[in-house]
């Protein structure tokens, strides 16, 4: 063997001290493994003990209340009249990770507590609505708001009952509160509707999937993005990784309902270009709930003054605008009204009125209806609707007619008979769909008239005086927005004491007046007709829903599904 191959065998000495670094890494490296199974092992043990004394990873009740109040008062700032509407975006998520794994009646508890913050806080008003017109004294009209508000506030229990049965049934919790949210805004009768999606009526991009599906479906739009942060959160509490998928959901919904939103605006902005225009006067009296001997010609000397300007096509007035009674006849009211009222106004009106007409039979009580009449040329009346949802308390007292006595316990309530037809108020070529009071936000009620009738005109005349300058008026006029999205209309709103209005077919107000000060607005109105989705089918996706999240409540997830989702 050479020298120079030589040089280069390891020595013994080398050989050695190599051996010794390899057992030395490999000992390391077996510390280390051992170790880090030590370390899981005892996170897992960790884990299973957490599991064994909460086996749900629900929350300890006093923070889920506590939880559950603060989601009540995100909702209430959140909503129109406070109007910080991104926190819609977040005003659930508190009430989402604290009905987490909880069981039904604390889900339902959960969500009644909510309901009742947010509407203690954000239907203040009620306390003087009460007070104007039940004659209580205020300790008492304390007592009936808190009752109110705790029945009102049963909407969101109902909401977190549903969830409840059908998580703990083994459903996908996202999933269930979802469904339990749609059923709980369909189903729960209220004396004072709201929908959570209003909270967006001045983000006009995330209310236009309204003609889509209504209010519920602005609002699911607004879940979810509520249901993509709560997961992110309550995985965290578990220590785990969240599901990307429910995060992705809650990212995307907002960004494709908003990037929809800004197409629709920009179509439907161009079809009201090309309508029919018609300027429209709305007369606002601001006249006193009980002390109105002068409304009468407040309403005719401005509506006069209109017409003598010439520049409105249609003037219309406030609910109740003729607050006397006229006893007129079925069979004559026409040429009545117009003989009496209408003749001297010089211009197409809709007049809001109270009509009474004598018993029909000997000792029967009068009919007393909330009108409104269309007055065409010359004043003659072309048409006529009467109010059909009575406001409790205020219109009608429940069970007044079973049990009389209560009128006289609470004088200041009326005693009138709702309407029955859904037809439009005619005018020339065009037809007008009339609503009165709170028929605007009643999105069931509004798509059941315009699918029967078919106006190209929306009207609301209403008298929000009883509540005060409060927000009410401007909750109503938001809710009363995504009316004119459902069915791509305009809507004009003719208030007593405001808010006036005229809202285009994509929800924006193109003119509007102040609260509590008379005044006529002028704004430009079109004539427009469309199709769209929720006003062909309404609210049949979100009886499904109901039925679907009814159908979780009652049998349990299949576990094979649950197993393999498991896996």
């Amino acid at each position: 063997m050479s020298e120079g191959e030589a040089t280069q065998d390891p020595s013994a000495e080398d050989v050695a001290k190599g051996a010794e670094a390899d057992e030395a890494k490999a000992l390391e490296g077996e510390a280390k493994g051992a170790a880090k199974k030590a370390k899981g092992k005892a996170k897992a043990a960790s884990k299973d003990a957490a599991k064994a004394w909460n086996p749900t990873g629900a929350l300890p009740a006093r923070q889920a209340y506590a939880l559950a109040v603060v989601s009540g008062l995100l909702y209430f700032l959140g909503f129109p009249g406070i109007d910080i509407w991104p926190l819609s975006l977040v005003a659930l998520v508190p009430l989402i990770v604290a009905m987490r794994g909880q069981p039904v009646r604390r889900a339902a508890g959960l969500g009644w507590t909510a309901g009742f913050t947010m509407t203690m806080t954000g239907f203040y008003w009620l306390m003087e609505m009460l007070k104007v017109f039940s004659g209580f004294p205020v300790p008492l009209c304390m007592l009936f708001m808190a009752i109110l508000c705790a029945y009102q506030g049963g909407r969101i229990a109902l909401a977190g009952w549903l969830y409840g049965r059908a998580e703990t049934r083994g459903w996908p919790a996202p999933l269930v509160f979802a469904l339990a949210f749609a059923a709980s805004e369909l189903v729960f009768p209220l004396l004072f509707p709201w929908y959570y999606g209003a909270s967006v009526h001045n983000a006009p991009v995330l209310m236009q999937v309204a003609d889509l599906g209504g209010p519920i479906l602005v609002g699911l739009v607004l879940v979810c993005a509520n249901l993509g942060l709560a997961e992110i959160i309550v995985a965290w509490r578990k220590r785990e990784k969240a599901n990307h998928r429910i995060v992705a959901i809650g990212i995307a919904v907002p960004l494709l309902a908003a990037g929809y939103g800004f197409l629709r605006v920009r179509t439907i902005g161009q079809t009201m270009a090309e309508a029919k225009k018609v300027r429209i006067g709305i007369v606002q009296g601001n006249m006193g709930l009980f002390d109105r001997k002068n409304a009468y010609q407040v309403y005719v000397n401005r509506t006069k003054e209109l017409a003598k300007s010439k520049e409105v096509d249609l003037v219309v007035w406030s609910e109740g605008a003729v607050p006397a009674p006229r006893v007129v006849s079925e069979a004559s009211y026409k040429d009545e009204v117009q003989k009496s009222l209408t003749k001297q106004l010089g211009v197409p009106t809709i007049v809001g009125s109270v009509l009474r007409t004598p018993p029909s039979t000997p000792g029967g009580r009068m009919t007393y209806f909330n009108t409104a009449l269309m007055a065409g040329d010359e004043g003659k009346i072309l048409g006529r609707y009467d109010k059909q949802y009575l406001l409790a308390f205020g219109e009608y007292l429940p069970f007044g007619d079973m049990f009389p006595i209560l009128y006289k316990w609470s004088p200041n309530s009326g005693q009138f008979t709702p309407g029955t037809s859904l037809d439009a108020l005619p005018w020339g070529e065009h037809k007008i769909g009339a609503l009165i009071c709170y028929e605007d936000i009643l999105p069931s009620f509004v798509q059941k008239l315009v699918k029967h009738s078919d106006p190209d005109l929306l009207v609301n005349l209403t008298n929000d005086a009883w509540f005060g300058d409060s927000t009410e008026p401007w909750i109503h006029l938001a809710l009363a927005k995504l009316r004119a999205v459902e069915h791509r209309r305009f809507l004009v709103r003719a208030t007593n004491s405001g808010v006036s209005a005229i809202v285009d077919a994509t929800g924006r107000v193109v003119a509007h007046g102040g609260t509590f000060r008379e005044e006529t607005i002028i704004g430009e109105g079109r004539f427009m007709r469309a199709w769209t989705l929720y006003g062909a089918i309404g609210d049949v996706p979100w009886y499904l829903a109901t039925a679907a999240i009814v159908a979780m409540g009652i049998w349990s997830r299949p576990k094979r599904a649950a197993a393999a989702k498991a896996a």
